[in-house]
């Protein structure tokens, strides 16, 4: 009995942890992925870097972004922080 009640409190703080700290980061992972898969051509997106940019092209593992009418670049898909949502 005095061994459980020594063990407790560390139960719970794993479990609090888990609940606040290592699921939402699970979650999170699991939407990005989301997004990573269903990018198509059109999209408006934001990179690592703080570029706005279009993506031309998706591949396996690049996608090819228009930064503006001339110029096009290949960048991986890691390389995305999120989807651009226009606010006007």
């Amino acid at each position: 009995m005095n061994m459980i009640s020594q063990l407790l409190p560390f139960v719970f703080l794993i479990a609090i942890m888990y609940f606040v700290i290592i699921r939402p980061q699970q979650n999170e992972a699991k939407a990005k992925k989301a997004m990573l898969e269903a990018l198509k051509k059109g999209d408006k997106v934001i990179t690592n870097g703080g570029f706005i940019v279009i993506v031309h092209k998706v591949e396996e593992n690049f996608v090819s972004v228009k930064m503006n009418d001339d110029t096009v670049a290949k960048i991986t898909k890691e390389s995305i922080a999120k989807k651009f949502e226009d606010e006007a």
